[in-house]
C-alpha cells in the first residue's frame, strides 16, 4: 500500500435503469417493471470490501431501500456508513425547494427505519448541486445532514461548479453550517480533470488513476472515489437509448471490479464519515 492517507470510498446505490442518462428512455412510473439487478453488483462490492477489511460509505436511494430493505440492512450490518442519495433520483435543480425537502425527508426516514442508524451524509443525483441549486445546502443542514458530497469542481453540461474548492471544506452561510466533500479532480494546465469515479474511472487506464491519487495524497489531501453497483454488472440488460448514452453507461464495465480491487491494494480507504471525523 503506497500511502497511509485515508481516502473516502463511496458507492451510489441505485438500479441500472435509474441513471440520469436514461431519463428519456425509462419512465419513472415503469421502474417497478424492470428486473432488479442490485444484488449482483452490491454483492460483489460487499464481498470485495469484506475480503480487504475496508469500510465505505453507501449513498442509498430511498426508493431502493424501500424495496430492498434486506440488502441495505446487510450493508449496514457489515459496518459501512449509510447515507442518502435522495428518494427518487431527481436532479436538484429540476425541483422546487419544497419538493427537494420532501424528497430528502422521505429518503432519510426510510433509510433510518431500515438501518436503525442516523443518516449524516448526502449526495445529489448526478451531482446536481450547482450554482442554480446551492439553496439545497441550507435545506440539508436544516434537516440534520452533516456533510454533502455533491459539488463537482468541473465544467459539465449537467453538473459542476468549475471554480469551487477541490478538497473538503466547511460552508457557513445564512445561519447554517455544513461540510462539503467535493468530487476529486487533478489540476492540469489550469483545468480540473475528473478521474476517480463513474465513467471517468472506467475510461482511464488504471496507471493514470493511481498516479493522480498518489499526487493528491502527496499533498496531504484525501481523494474520494465513487462507483455504482451496476458498474460491476457487465451482463445487465441493455436500455434502448442513443449512442452517446450507451457509450457513457456501458463502456468498460468489465474493468470496474478489477480497478476497485487494485485501488484497495494500493491505497487506504474508509468511509466519508471517518475521513471527516464526523461522529
Amino acid at each position: 500500500m503506497w500511502s497511509e492517507i485515508r481516502n473516502a470510498l463511496t458507492f451510489d446505490v441505485e438500479e441500472y435503469f435509474q441513471v440520469s442518462n436514461f431519463d428519456r428512455a425509462v419512465k419513472r412510473q415503469d421502474w417497478d417493471s424492470f428486473e432488479s439487478r442490485l444484488s449482483i453488483g452490491l454483492g460483489r462490492i460487499l464481498d470485495t470490501l469484506n475480503s480487504n477489511s475496508v469500510k465505505a460509505t453507501f449513498f442509498v436511494l430511498g426508493w431502493v431501500a424501500q424495496r430492498h430493505p434486506d440488502l441495505i440492512r446487510r450493508v449496514s450490518t457489515d459496518g459501512h456508513e449509510i447515507a442518502t442519495h435522495g428518494y427518487e433520483h431527481k436532479l436538484i435543480y429540476s425541483q422546487s425547494r419544497e419538493e427537494f425537502e420532501e424528497d430528502l425527508i422521505r429518503s432519510v426516514g426510510i433509510i433510518e427505519a431500515v438501518t436503525n442508524s442516523k443518516v449524516s451524509g448526502f449526495r445529489a443525483p448526478s451531482f446536481s448541486i450547482t450554482r442554480d441549486s446551492l439553496w439545497a445546502l441550507e435545506i440539508l443542514a436544516r434537516n440534520g445532514i452533516k456533510y454533502d458530497a455533491s459539488i463537482f469542481p468541473i465544467l459539465h453540461h449537467r453538473y459542476g461548479i468549475e471554480d469551487s474548492q477541490r478538497f473538503p471544506y466547511r460552508i457557513n452561510n445564512n445561519g447554517y453550517s455544513i461540510i462539503e466533500y467535493p468530487c476529486s479532480t487533478i489540476r492540469i494546465a489550469g483545468r480540473n480533470i475528473p478521474f476517480s469515479g463513474g465513467g471517468y474511472l472506467r475510461i482511464l487506464p488504471y496507471g493514470i488513476i493511481r498516479r493522480w491519487i498518489k499526487a493528491i495524497n502527496q499533498q496531504g489531501k484525501p481523494v474520494i472515489v465513487y462507483i455504482h453497483p451496476w458498474e460491476l454488472d457487465p451482463q445487465q440488460p441493455r436500455i434502448k437509448t442513443n449512442l452517446f448514452n450507451r457509450f457513457r453507461h456501458y463502456y468498460n464495465l468489465e474493468s470496474t471490479e478489477v480497478k476497485l480491487r487494485r485501488l484497495l491494494e494500493d491505497f487506504a480507504f474508509t468511509s466519508v464519515r471517518e475521513v471527516l471525523g464526523i461522529c
